[in-house]
């Protein structure tokens, strides 16, 4: 069937200069007046030619950039004025527009819209879009007005919001009203019915039904990742594209002709976005799942394209900025995939099942082959059993889907509320089964260094997956576009081989030979949070366990660590906890900050279940591991000045046995930094510290010129978004003469002594290899 592609350029052209703009903006207004004086000539030499045709959609195409241009204009002053904030304790009000989500950090992140901004008790009028870190909380829905107070952090080019706000305080000032209110309603009552069914599957069918994964465990978090299964708990293309054919289908089985099945499925897609929060990811994703599917079910995937190419242009010029973000990119690529793809699978699996059931299977599947290599160029890890595991759940999807929608709606009626989510459990957990089974198969997943290498390769085994699936007189049309690479492929396979096995004796067989023997401390590079080593005469301490335990255990068994001696868990923030899982039931003894919430006795009760001793730390307690002694400095034994958190974080000493003095400040802000340099007795000339908070802006100038440490240590991950480590500490670690050694930069740093000398290998230099 031919399809139309002449609006293919005008989404080109709008992409391009939406891209142009946002990474350099200094470029938009010329963009913008060249595509406008463009226009105009192609208009005036169509009409001297009579060639309409070409010159209008040239005219078209230039006008379409000059928009997006514009719009990066019009949106630049506002923007520029909130990243002037970058590295400021500020006060905001916002208004929130997205849904809330739990990051690696334990916080829970918004979107939203600035109405003011200032230094706090001088608040002025702003407008731009920023994004919100917030204390776990209840309240923050879509249309909330908020009050924080906290850190501001410009963001890098290309990124949506113009600032981040780290919020140490936050007031609810108007909760949602209206529909908005109505929707968080019933999401909330969903939630809580749906959470007291058994797992799996309870703590699924939330994301499943409204997109909220909140209640998700870790765990199976990391199943649906490895499986590639993870696009089914997102308020994705594919979500909106099963919420319209149904809606479709429902009308057609009642009798309803084409023009009511078309108007009932756009009202109830319009209803799915409200419930769900009609956040911009949201909306995106409704637009472009909503054109593609009902182009699919009217039988015109003809027009499909044209219609996909005009929605993509129209969202582009009204926000210049989803350009660069992958979700925009993989919404695109999914809802192409609905329109050029899903039919001819549907037709392939046609053979071997129902009709209903091919489509129901094919629509997601689709998604998921176009979408892999794009999500290759930033993954670092690949899923080779995703096209079976999705194969096998998702025909429970749409089920889960369109039920769990029915009992969000059934909420003024709880017994059919509860019949309708107990009928929507049963395939949840059909597909957190096939989450947990698949993950745990050999190879499930891969490493892969993300780029265009992995995303070929990734192409090619989709497109041979696709070719499997479809009608053998179909394979001729979807084969063209894949002989060109077939030469590069075979290239990208035997690299990756390579690689990958290479991968498997570096981490197993040969992972300690990766390791000199002379280091005493160890900074693992695990992202953005902390994970340090200190070992002493065969003794190992460990410092917290960063937030992910696999990277935490590739850690240590490239330093050949099977046992921890000592753990020092120093707060409970997800980025100094999360990764425990790695040295569950590995441990003898556990010292650990203040506790306050039930998922930190939680995780203090599995490590005492796996045979750990459990140790409230408080200044006073020391100890010996090997020859080395340790010592622990804050918080103050039966003090309450501050609460459970960073600034209540563990701080310990240690020395002696090989180890160089060191000092390991946790996430200590500059306040209790002054209190502990007021009450330990530090003294000076301390070797190596690991510098508090990940490099933030919140230091003591006075602690480090007193300890003026010969080596500082950053634990931080790359390109993170706070902003770490920050201007103002490097500055200070300079003035005292530290050599300043990050994760970021160095990846897993080790740090030794001898003769009396401090000895530093790293896995890489800055700006060159390793």
């Amino acid at each position: 069937m031919r399809r139309d592609l002449r609006l293919l350029p005008v989404a080109g052209a709008t992409w391009g200069a939406a891209l142009l703009g946002v990474f350099a903006p200094e470029a938009a207004p010329w963009v913008a007046g060249g595509g406008v004086l463009g226009a105009v000539i192609a208009v005036v030499l169509g009409s001297v030619r009579s060639s309409a045709s070409g010159s209008g959609l040239s005219a078209v195409v230039l006008s379409a950039a000059a928009a997006a241009s514009l719009a990066v204009c019009v949106a630049l002053p506002a923007r520029d004025a909130a990243d002037a904030w970058d590295g400021r304790f500020v006060e905001a009000t916002c208004e929130i527009t997205s849904s809330a989500s739990v990051g690696r950090d334990g916080r829970l992140w918004v979107d939203a819209e600035l109405t003011g901004i200032g230094s706090p008790g001088d608040v002025r009028p702003a407008s731009a879009p920023v994004r919100l870190g917030l204390d776990p909380g209840e309240g923050y829905d879509l249309g909330t007005a908020v009050r924080v107070r906290g850190e501001a952090a410009s963001t890098d080019p290309g990124e949506r919001g113009a600032l981040v706000v780290f919020s140490s305080s936050a007031t609810i000032e108007r909760p949602a009203a209206g529909i908005f209110a109505v929707a968080a309603g019933a999401r909330h009552e969903f939630i809580a019915r749906s959470t007291r069914l058994p797992e799996p599957g309870a703590g699924l069918l939330p994301g499943l039904a409204v997109g909220d994964t909140r209640a998700v465990g870790a765990e199976l978090n990391d199943d649906m990742r490895i499986s590639g299964l993870s696009h089914l708990t997102a308020v994705s293309g594919a979500n909106c594209a099963i919420v319209v054919g149904a809606a479709f289908w429902l009308v057609a089985l009642c009798g309803g002709g084409r023009r009511l099945r078309v108007v009932l499925a756009a009202l109830t897609l319009a209803g799915f976005v409200v419930l769900v929060t009609p956040e911009p990811s949201v909306v995106r994703a409704a637009v472009m799942a909503g054109a593609a599917m009902l182009s699919v079910l009217l039988g015109r995937p003809s027009a499909g394209t044209g219609l996909l190419a005009l929605c993509a242009s129209a969202i582009l010029i009204v926000d210049p900025w989803l350009a660069a973000t992958p979700g925009f990119a993989l919404s695109v690529a999914a809802s192409g995939a609905l329109i050029l793809l899903a039919p001819p699978l549907a037709r392939g699996m046609a053979r071997w099942m129902p009709q209903p059931l091919a489509l129901a299977i094919g629509v997601p599947l689709s998604a998921q082959l176009v979408c892999a290599p794009i999500i290759a160029l930033f993954a670092e890890q690949q899923s080779l059993v995703g096209v079976v595991a999705n194969m096998i759940a998702d025909p429970a999807a749409p089920i889960a889907t369109v039920v769990g929608l029915l009992a969000c709606l059934a909420a003024p009626l709880p017994f059919l509320a509860d019949v309708l989510a107990a009928s929507a459990w049963l395939p949840a957990a059909w597909i957190a089964a096939t989450a947990e089974v698949t993950a745990e198969l050999p190879l499930a997943q891969v490493p892969l260094v993300p780029g265009i290498g992995s995303s070929l390769l990734v192409a090619v085994l989709s497109a041979a997956a696709a070719l499997l699936l479809v009608r053998p007189k179909e394979r001729v049309a979807l084969m063209r576009p894949v002989r060109w690479a077939r030469a590069a492929a075979a290239v990208v396979i035997v690299d990756a081989v390579a690689l990958g096995g290479a991968q498997v004796l570096l981490r197993g067989p040969l992972a300690t030979a990766t390791s000199p023997d002379g280091w005493a401390i160890a900074a693992c590079d695990i992202g953005q949070g902390d994970a340090l080593v200190v070992r002493s005469a065969g003794r190992t301490a460990m410092i917290d366990t960063g937030p992910d335990p696999g990277l935490l255990g590739d850690c240590l068994r490239s330093l050949g660590i099977e046992r921890v001696d000592l753990l020092v868990l120093t707060h409970f923030d997800l980025d100094h906890v999360g990764g425990v899982d790695a040295v569950q039931g590995r441990v003898d003894r556990v010292l650990h900050g203040p506790s306050d919430a039930p998922d930190d006795v939680r995780l203090l009760q599995r490590l005492a279940a796996g045979g750990a001793h459990l140790v409230d730390a408080a200044s006073g307690l020391e100890g010996m591991l090997g020859d080395a002694s340790w010592r622990v400095l804050w918080p103050q034994r039966g003090s309450s000045a501050f609460p459970a958190g960073n600034d209540s974080s563990v701080v310990v000493e240690f020395g002696g046995g090989g180890v160089p003095r060191s000092l390991f400040l946790g996430d200590l802000s500059a306040e209790s930094q002054r209190m502990l340099q007021r009450t330990a007795h530090l003294g000076s000339d301390m070797t190596v510290v690991k510098v508090a908070h990940h490099g933030s802006a919140d230091q003591e100038a006075g602690l480090y010129e007193a300890l003026r440490p010969a080596v500082a240590v950053i634990s931080v991950g790359e390109g993170n978004d706070y902003g770490h480590p920050r201007a103002e500490i490097l500055a200070i670690l300079q003035a005292v003469g530290a050599h300043v050694l990050r994760t970021d930069q160095r990846g897993r740093i080790l740090i030794g002594m001898k003769d009396g000398a401090v000895e530093v290998w790293t896995e890489r230099s800055v700006g060159g290899p390793g």
